[in-house]
């Protein structure tokens, strides 16, 4: 089995002195596509944030490649984990082949412009997410789906070996959220980790091969999409009793 490439181990956090995350103990392999899921507020996007180093837990450590997280500077933890954000915009109209090539200063620093092999890196970025028409499109003229498809495309030439997105598919048509999904699947079968945070389970079992579940402050579950997410778990999460279908490999839930 391949080494983790990212652990935590006993996160706590507390927002205003309320505890919001207790405990949390979780470990990222190379391959991973992990759907994190819980009910609004239940500390999502904190935990993202803690695993991307970018908020600093109150007690417990974060590990990227057996490193703690809290001894790398920015640079190096961007070398290795990519953020994608809920939202987006840009203070000035750049073109997606700006916006993408931004994700290259990881490896460039300030002190030169992008090179043939970073614009290069850009191309293979574009080619792969489909997105190379877009490349002189300005991006706040885009559509949702294809700013995420943008975000992820500077996440790769980045380099990192882990992308996280914060709710990608919030305000995507069901055709953008189907797309987005069977890329980020793909990007987890050529080795990248990918975690995505969601309050929706259809998500996680159609496009994540691992669920973790945020409730009261704990992490309750990681398994399977499959093995974690039933009706049970809708009741405890979101307090709405529903009737579980299971149907051909796919898992469905209704109202009673």
């Amino acid at each position: 089995m391949s080494a983790p490439l990212l652990q935590a181990e006993g996160i706590g956090y507390q927002l205003n002195g309320r505890p919001l995350l207790e405990g949390i103990s979780l470990s990222v392999l190379p391959g991973d596509c992990i759907a994190l899921l819980g009910a609004n507020g239940a500390g999502k996007s904190t935990l993202l944030k803690i695993l991307l180093g970018l908020v600093k837990p109150i007690s417990g450590q974060v590990r990227l490649h057996g490193q703690p997280l809290a001894a790398l500077d920015r640079r190096s933890i961007a070398r290795q984990l990519a953020y994608v954000p809920q939202n987006h915009v840009p203070s000035f109209p750049y073109s997606v082949r700006q916006i993408v090539t931004q994700g290259r200063l990881p490896i460039t620093g300030l002190g030169r412009g992008p090179d043939a092999d970073d614009l290069a890196a850009v191309d293979r970025a574009l080619h792969e997410l489909g997105i190379e028409h877009l490349a002189l499109r300005t991006y706040t003229e885009l559509s949702g789906g294809e700013r995420q498809l943008v975000l992820i495309a500077r996440a790769l030439v980045q380099q990192a070996r882990m992308i996280l997105l914060d709710e990608p598919v919030t305000g995507l048509d069901f055709g953008h959220q189907l797309r987005l999904l069977e890329r980020l699947q793909h990007l987890a079968a050529s080795g990248l980790a990918i975690l995505t945070t969601s309050h929706r389970p259809e998500q996680a079992l159609s496009g994540a091969n691992r669920a973790w579940v945020l409730h009261e402050r704990q992490l309750i579950a990681d398994g399977p999409p499959h093995h974690v997410i039933d009706a049970a778990l809708m009741q405890r999460l979101y307090g709405v009793a529903v009737r579980q279908v299971d149907s051909d490999h796919h898992r469905f839930f209704a109202p009673l």
